[in-house]
């Protein structure tokens, strides 16, 4: 395959079951030969804002993520290089000093709500993966995530699905889903989808 990874990029509505996709292909495979970055990592800097601001800020828009240190990063990984992928703290909204260093390996995993929008990112990708969950399932699940995962009420989890996580996925992700490759529908539960997917994985990551 020689030294350029190969870029897969996995891209779903909230709570969809992408994470779980790439989350078992990481596990799978290993992290010797497969790196994964998630996009919410580049959720951009907040910093400057005050908590409120930072509450209400919308999260699941085009707008909320530096694509331009993306596909810097992406393209140093292709170059043969590492890269310092940024941590994000979802409890403050904001990123955090430290970071998380990712290798350049066979196969690279970006996985995101929107990694199939933006129109630069998804030229770079060898294979686009699209997962394909109805709204109601992604809905409990995102509810059960946020009170669990990240302390927030359901009031506020509600609040945010209606004012700003539900127009933009209509608005953005949905309409992205026309640049995969490849739909998998019922995300990480499908488990012959995502066989197939381990399956082209191993191929790439054998040699």
């Amino acid at each position: 395959m020689g030294s350029r990874p190969f870029l897969i990029g996995v891209a779903g509505g909230t709570s969809s079951g992408k994470s779980t996709i790439a989350d078992r292909l990481e596990e799978i495979v290993g992290p010797d030969q497969l790196s994964l970055i998630k996009l919410d990592a580049y959720y951009i800097s907040r910093t400057h804002q005050p908590m409120e601001e930072r509450v209400a800020a919308n999260y699941d828009h085009p707008s909320a993520f530096d694509w331009e240190l993306l596909d810097e990063h992406l393209s140093t990984l292709l170059s043969g290089e590492r890269v310092p992928v940024p941590v994000y703290d979802y409890a403050i909204h904001d990123r955090v000093e430290d970071v998380r260093w990712v290798e350049p390996t066979g196969v690279v995993v970006v996985e995101g709500i929107l990694v199939l929008w933006e129109p630069a990112l998804r030229d770079r990708f060898d294979l686009k993966v699209f997962v394909d969950t109805p709204a109601d399932l992604r809905f409990i699940r995102r509810l059960q995530r946020d009170v669990v995962e990240r302390g927030r009420t359901q009031e506020s989890i509600i609040g945010q699905y209606l004012a700003t996580v539900r127009p933009s996925h209509e608005d953005f992700v949905e309409p992205s889903r026309a640049h995969a490759d490849v739909i998998v529908p019922e995300g990480g539960l499908n488990r012959p989808a995502v066989d197939v997917l381990l399956a082209r994985v191993r191929e790439l990551t054998a040699g």
